[in-house]
């Protein structure tokens, strides 16, 4: 790959923080509709009754895989019109306003079974704008940083999501969810018809809104390194460029192509550790289901913490050590919380498992940042999403195999435990150039 020409000055201090505000307000609002709170809604409350033979998690696992397959096609496409600097803010502003239109609709989602396949489609589409909109998001680093700090903002803005996700989910607990009887909340909305779930998706639609305009406003200032030659493509036109731009990266570097390939199965290996870490602490640890919802508030700022402490790491030693570090010890510990057992052990291991997290998402995008041709991050972070999205099935797979095969739930560990240790072996072999 060639190396980028020098920036000529950091971005300041506000352009930061806007891009950081945007990733606060998109993490946030995932964790209220796509893990905590509204998916939640669906498949105990509005999908109950339903007449078909299938389950309601059924119905959301499958709304949820064409919502990655639809992120899986579309991605790289979005990469290749997004790719001249100036195109990005077009695409953030007008896929994020479909998330946060989709979001305010779930307000409309009763208790009744009839709602729930439009809950359904409202869910997948959101999933898939927000995936969509990261891919100009994250193409946007570029234009914020230099070799020498680009993990350090990375980072910054990874936590920032982090502890967007923390305040949203602690404020919408607060206001909407604590308690019992038919009022919940500080506010006293009632349970009826599922009111009080609602109202929080309003909350979560006005907290992206709310953290997104910095960047939407500010983008168009943003100084791209090089902007490249722009022509209008139309949908044939956007694939076929893809491909000659996928070619071309294949001549000039199959290193590259073999990073977006290792990423995705260490990424989907850390999306496994939280996915059935709540599972596990209840089945196993003996974690109650209210002490899961603190675990995770703590969880998340972990993360934010260990993304903002690689930072400066990654912008001394490069990615790559931070990324094989923090895998190694996230096995270690693993292996460790899969031969003990008890609350305390889940606590202990479940925050250090945390911990690593969020060196591994930051250092993952500077890494590909430092791989990637100068004018090219755009179609190289649509990539980033959908090979992501691709090996979404391991983890998930092999947890399931695992605790069928042992007749346990703790076993299902060591099904993750296999998908990282691939990433990690891959990661050994991915050469990253020094441009510091």
């Amino acid at each position: 790959m060639t190396s980028p020409p020098p920036v000529a000055q950091t971005a300041g201090r506000s352009k930061v923080i806007s891009w950081a505000l945007w990733d606060g307000g998109s993490t946030g609002m995932n964790a209220i509709v796509s893990t905590f709170v509204f998916s939640v809604y669906l498949t105990s409350t509005v999908g109950q009754g339903l007449s078909s033979g299938t389950s309601p998690a059924s119905w959301l696992g499958r709304a949820l895989a064409i919502a990655g397959l639809t992120v899986a096609v579309l991605a790289p496409l979005t990469g290749v019109l997004v790719q001249a600097p100036h195109r990005r803010r077009a695409a953030l502003t007008i896929l994020t306003g479909l998330a946060v239109a989709s979001t305010a609709a779930m307000s409309l989602i009763r208790a009744d079974p009839a709602y729930f396949a439009m809950g359904l489609v409202l869910l997948a589409f959101t999933a898939a704008c927000g995936d969509l909109a990261s891919v100009p998001y994250n193409a946007m680093l570029r234009q914020l940083t230099t070799p020498q700090n680009s993990g350090r903002i990375s980072g910054t803005g990874a936590a920032a999501g982090y502890f967007g996700s923390v305040a949203l989910l602690i404020l919408i607990y607060a206001a909407f969810i604590a308690g019992s009887g038919p009022n919940r909340g500080l506010l006293g909305v009632s349970v009826a018809d599922g009111l009080n779930v609602r109202a929080a998706m309003v909350m979560a639609a006005v907290w992206f809104v709310v953290l997104a305009l910095p960047l939407v406003i500010t983008a168009h200032s943003f100084v791209p390194a090089v902007e490249p030659e722009s022509q209008p493509v139309g949908l044939l036109g956007g694939y076929r460029r893809l491909w000659n731009d996928l070619r071309a990266e294949w001549k000039r570097d199959r290193n590259l192509v073999y990073y977006l390939i290792v990423s995705a199965i260490f990424r989907d290996g850390i999306a496994g550790v939280f996915a059935f870490g709540a599972v596990l602490g209840v089945s196993v640890y003996g974690i109650s289901q209210a002490n899961v919802l603190i675990f995770g508030v703590i969880a998340s700022t972990m993360a934010a913490l260990g993304a903002v402490l690689a930072g400066p790491v990654d912008d001394r030693i490069g990615g790559k050590p931070v990324i094989v570090a923090s895998l190694a010890l996230m096995i270690v510990v693993a292996v460790t919380l899969l031969s003990l057992s008890g609350p305390v052990v889940f606590w202990v291991c479940g925050l250090l498992l945390a911990l690593c997290v969020g060196p591994v998402t930051t250092s993952a995008r500077t890494v590909l940042l430092h791989m990637v041709s100068d004018g090219k991050e755009a179609v190289a972070f649509g990539l980033y999403t959908t090979t992501g999205r691709a090996a979404s099935f391991l983890a998930p797979w092999l947890f399931f195999v695992f605790v069928d095969a042992f007749h346990a739930d703790r076993a299902g560990l060591g099904g993750l435990c296999v998908v990282l240790a691939v990433g990690l072996a891959g990661m050994l072999l991915v050469k990253v150039p020094n441009d510091r």
